[in-house]
């Protein structure tokens, strides 16, 4: 009863085929939702920001603050389908960028349990300028990102809610602790869902 979805980048298309493959879970019959953006190292920004979307209603996904301190919000797009579905991220220290943005905002507004260990803390925009003659080139920092309530995601990265690291043992045994973590926690929230109901 619980469903699960990898995403590996955020992709031209990866909007479209995660709807789609969201939308097939919860026809099944899913009543939890896995995301897993372990080393996902992000992609393009205003796919984070529709992937985001179908989570949360009506909210600011990513907050982009310039050099002279202004700011450009992006808000979710009015086209959530599963703001309600319990949900839990999966997150390490691959998960960078737009990863980030996407894990950031749902964490921020309570919409999603983080699960697995700091991701990487990747949230500049920068410009690469060529030097002249051959000389290589210089990058320049002109904006960083923030989630809603204003954290930064540049070298602090975001803390998961459940903290669980993979170990040696973990990954001889071919063992996924972060993944078997994120199941107990939805099972033990839907139980507890179950309960109420069957209570009231």
């Amino acid at each position: 009863n619980i469903g699960y979805i990898r995403l590996y980048t955020f992709g031209e298309n990866s909007a479209i085929e995660f709807t789609e493959n969201l939308t097939g879970l919860q026809d099944q019959g899913a009543e939890g939702i896995i995301l897993d953006l372990r080393n996902n190292t992000g992609g393009y920004v205003h796919i984070a920001v529709e992937i985001t979307s179908l989570f949360i209603q009506d909210k600011t996904v990513l907050i982009e603050e310039w050099s002279d301190g202004s700011r450009d919000i992006y808000e979710t797009k009015g086209n959530a389908i599963a703001d309600e579905i319990p949900l839990v991220v999966l997150v390490n220290g691959g998960s960078a960028s737009a990863s980030e943005i996407t894990a950031g905002a749902l964490q921020d507004y309570g919409r999603a349990t983080l699960v697995g260990s700091q991701t990487f803390g990747k949230g500049f925009i920068q410009n690469w300028i060529p030097l002249t003659g051959d000389n290589g080139a210089v990058r320049i920092t002109i904006a960083r990102w923030l989630t809603p309530q204003g954290r930064q995601i540049q070298g602090d990265g975001l803390s998961p809610d459940i903290l669980v690291e993979l170990t040696d043992a973990d990954i001889q045994a071919k063992r996924d602790s972060q993944l078997q973590a994120a199941l107990d926690f939805l099972q033990k929230n839907l139980s507890g869902q179950s309960a109420s109901v069957e209570e009231d």
